[in-house]
């Protein structure tokens, strides 16, 4: 069934959507084209035309890449042919393509369920890469190795097949490479690849056709008549030979000895072959096992460097609460104040308290009752404090002191910007001091704040005084 790529409803016979009125003419074409190519693919899959279907079923998806059936397919050829991730990355995209109803998540299941086949996987392609380098390094007999470890957990895997055909052909192994192409071709029969190093083989093995010699005519050796409806032939100069119980014995001792050989050079060789075949399933056992332990070693350390961090971590948090400029000092250090405060109403002493844990302490980092506290500290003694500025601003200003009368004043200000008189004063205090910009600027400040106050008027009057405009 084909739906329309615009909105999505059943195509029938017309080439336009009989719903929203698209014309899918082409894309009607490409589709059925698409699944053309998924059923060469499925006929070729069926004959174990493996590399062929997956030539076929590629087309297929470059016509339409959602094409759940061909994509699902192609994940089991590759599976098939020993590619696992290849074939769970076609899954996968299949599952992404469509969540719901997918038989493409029973096959990632089946795999991912296993947890021995995972890690068998995992192994195969490792130690695949491993052989791949070891032939690079020029240790071939290394690289056999790990290759039947490959095949003895993965044997349907035809790249290591493959390259292990390449190393024996390339140690003139000529029967085992062709053992090992006659596998791939089990699996795949129409691998390109396989049926070119198969040819290598075969002419290597085939053995050299000599030209024959025609026969010389030889003397008549024999007598030939007819007898009624007969052919009698009769050999000339040939004589019984003499039959004794000698060569009877010697003939026994012949056959006697040649069937010892046939049991020696027959029999002991493959009771051999066996025994090594045993020993090297034990050696493969023994070293995946191996492997499996030292892969679970690693994952071991790995946790437990994962846990070293986690425990530095954590100190560092310890630290940074119960150290000696953690969290908890600086709470310590702020009841410490409020008590401080409380019990001797010493705003100064409060005030620097409070600047320096300020200064020293990130308050947005800190916990709302924290902040809090130090808020309400603060706004229990600004009131007291602007007072104590005011009047030490006052003192300053008196005694012509106009520099320490300014910075009071800024104080009593900071403190209480609701106060006209600090404002105004510290406009007086500038400008005693020759700092006509300030005091100008302080007295404009006044002005808007409280207009039609009798202090708006008296800055109106000390500005005109300084620019000279009334």
């Amino acid at each position: 069934m084909i739906y329309c790529y615009n909105c999505g409803c059943h195509l029938s016979k017309p080439d336009f959507c009989t719903s929203c009125g698209a014309d899918v003419t082409l894309y009607k074409k490409v589709m059925h084209i698409s699944n053309m190519y998924y059923n060469e693919g499925l006929e070729k899959a069926g004959v174990r035309d493996l590399t062929g279907a997956v030539v076929s079923l590629r087309q297929s998806l470059k016509f339409n890449k959602n094409n759940l059936k061909a994509r699902n397919l192609l994940g089991l050829v590759y599976f098939e042919m020993g590619e696992v991730v290849t074939a769970l990355s076609e899954w996968v995209i299949s599952k992404n393509i469509r969540p719901e109803k997918n038989i493409a998540d029973e096959y990632i299941e089946k795999v991912r369920s296993n947890s021995t086949r995972l890690e068998s996987i995992n192994q195969t392609i490792k130690k695949y890469n491993r052989s791949l380098a070891l032939c690079c390094q020029g240790s071939k007999d290394l690289a056999v190795i790990q290759l039947k470890k490959v095949l003895s957990m993965n044997p349907r895997f035809i790249r290591a097949h493959q390259l292990l055909a390449l190393l024996y052909m390339d140690g003139e192994d000529w029967e085992r490479a062709e053992r090992e192409l006659r596998k791939c071709m089990d699996i795949d029969k129409n691998n390109l690849q396989t049926m070119r190093y198969l040819k290598e083989v075969e002419a290597m093995l085939m053995p050299d056709e000599g030209v024959k010699q025609p026969a010389k005519r030889r003397k008549e050796e024999a007598i030939r008549y007819q007898s009624e409806n007969e052919l009698i032939i009769r050999p000339v100069n040939v004589k019984e030979p003499k039959r004794s119980g000698m060569s009877t014995l010697v003939n026994l001792a012949i056959g006697l000895i040649i069937g010892m050989a046939g049991i020696y050079f027959l029999v002991v060789p493959a009771a051999q072959s066996k025994v090594r075949n045993e020993d090297q399933q034990i050696i493969t056992k023994i070293s995946s096992e191996s492997d499996t332990k030292t892969a679970r070693i690693q994952e071991l350390e790995n946790q437990i460097t994962k846990l070293q961090a986690d425990m530095e971590a954590l100190h560092g948090q310890i630290d940074g609460f119960v150290g000696q400029d953690g969290t908890l000092q600086s709470i310590e250090r702020l009841l410490a104040v409020s008590a401080g405060y409380l019990e001797s109403r010493d705003v100064f002493a409060a005030e620097a308290e409070l600047l320096s844990i300020g200064q020293s302490v990130d308050l947005g980092a800190m916990t709302e009752g924290y902040g809090r506290l130090y808020q309400a500290v603060f706004a229990a003694i600004k009131p007291e404090l602007a007072t104590s500025y005011f009047t030490q601003g006052s003192n300053y200003y008196k005694i012509a002191e106009y520099a320490e009368a300014v910075s009071a004043f800024q104080k009593a200000v900071e403190y209480n910007a609701e106060d006209i008189e600090s404002l105004f004063m510290l406009g007086e205090a500038y400008r005693m001091g020759g700092d006509t910009e300030n005091a100008i600027a302080t007295y404009d400040k006044v002005m808007e704040l409280f207009p039609g106050t009798w202090r708006a008027n008296s800055a109106k009057q000390s500005k005109s005084r300084l620019t000279g405009i009334w």
